[in-house]
């Protein structure tokens, strides 16, 4: 009985045992680390979008909380990209729920200023 060949292609076990730790260990260390100062980021935003946003831009705001909440879930799964991707979109999302709702605020004032124009121009024409 002949002993089993060893050698796989020419390399030796050790060699080829080598090559597999050396992958398995730089497969780990690109794994990039936790995404803390983009969640900081994202969730601030979130939070500062709450008050002016909640009803002048409901969608958006909740578009950035649901984000928000993935992302931590993501964190706990290890998964620092998807992480910070959605830590990205959730402060975007944010901002945009914000400028909406300054927007809707904007156009109120508007609507009351010209209300009030045509309220002036109708007393100055009467006799």
């Amino acid at each position: 009985m002949n002993p089993p060949n060893l050698q796989i292609r020419g390399l030796a076990p050790t060699s080829v045992l080598a090559a597999a730790g050396l992958a398995l260990l730089s497969a780990c260390a690109s794994t990039p680390p936790p995404p803390q100062e983009q969640l900081a980021v994202g969730r601030a935003a979130v939070a500062r979008a709450e008050g002016p946003a909640a009803a002048d831009a409901p969608l958006e705001l909740a578009a950035a909380r649901d984000k928000i909440a993935r992302a931590n879930v993501a964190v706990v799964n290890k998964d620092h990209v998807l992480a910070r991707q959605l830590a990205e979109q959730a402060e975007a999302d944010a901002t945009l729920a914000e400028a909406q709702a300054r927007s809707a605020r904007s156009q109120k004032a508007l609507t009351q200023v010209r209300e009030g124009t045509r309220q002036l121009r109708e007393e100055v024409g009467r006799p």
